[in-house]
């Protein structure tokens, strides 16, 4: 029976839903972590009839038709780059984006990583590094002994040094955009990497038009609602149920029909 594979894909499209869910409250307390909502699209359909078809000489034509669906597909992973609320930290290498933009990282491989996750520390040589060790872009050193950081909204980085009055300038924060912020990769670790559906990085410095400006000693909160993942997870459990129950009617329908009398 139809209704078998119909309800299976049913099943399966809600244990995508849950497996999505679970991964935001999972995350509901990572830095800079943006929830994701899966989408689904119906299958193809089987035209018993189809609507338009004529029925006769006469030039009649067949209103709706007959078209049985064949069930529901995951159509994709959609992540909601909504900002996420600023967490004062007090720690000065604390940085928050308030508004876009993606903090660029240098991996191990050469290439740029962007992430949203501003919790960053010094390495051993004083440059500015994420909390694998990650260089941030561009290269950002504080000189040994200086007494403050300070890092402006516009991005500028000054330090205070001993016997100085005036603050020395050791580096300007740059911010990448994407026209499609949904299209990057997530490979972990609070990173993403450009692909083509996001579109090449456009680069510019904290509060140009279209970038956001930079708030020192704070740190982005996922933007993970859990009453709303809680509410979800429910509707995909009730779902997930109804296809199970459906799944059950059709065996038992089948299996009248193949009894013997």
């Amino acid at each position: 029976m139809r209704s078998l594979s119909i309800a299976s894909t049913g099943m399966l499209a809600q244990q995508t839903n849950v497996d999505v869910t679970s991964n935001n409250i999972a995350n509901m307390n990572t830095t800079g972590f943006k929830r994701q909502r899966a989408e689904f699209q119906d299958l193809l359909y089987q035209q018993v009839s189809r609507p338009g078809a004529a029925t006769s000489a006469d030039g009649t034509k067949v209103p709706s038709g007959i078209q049985i669906g064949a069930g529901v597909k995951t159509g994709g992973v959609y992540r909601i780059t909504e900002q996420g609320a600023l967490t004062s930290t007090g720690n000065p290498y604390d940085l928050a984006i308030d508004g876009p933009g993606y903090f660029q990282v240098m991996l191990p491989s050469g290439d740029l990583g962007y992430t949203r996750a501003g919790s960053f520390q010094l390495s051993d040589q004083g440059e500015l590094v994420t909390a694998d060790g990650y260089r941030v872009q561009p290269d950002i050193t504080v000189p040994q002994g200086a007494l403050s950081v300070s890092v402006s909204k516009t991005g500028e980085v000054q330090v205070k040094l001993a016997g100085q009055a005036e603050l020395q300038t050791v580096g300007q924060l740059e911010l990448a955009t994407f026209i499609n912020e949904a299209g990057l990769e997530a490979i972990g670790d609070s990173l993403f990497i450009e692909t083509g559906a996001s579109g090449q990085p456009m680069v510019s410095t904290p509060g140009q038009p279209a970038y956001g400006t930079l708030s020192q000693g704070f740190i982005e909160a996922s933007n993970v609602n859990p009453v709303s993942e809680i509410t979800s997870l429910i509707t995909a459990q009730r779902a997930y149920e109804m296809n199970s129950r459906v799944l059950k009617t059709a065996d038992e329908m089948l299996q009248t029909s193949t009894q013997t009398v």
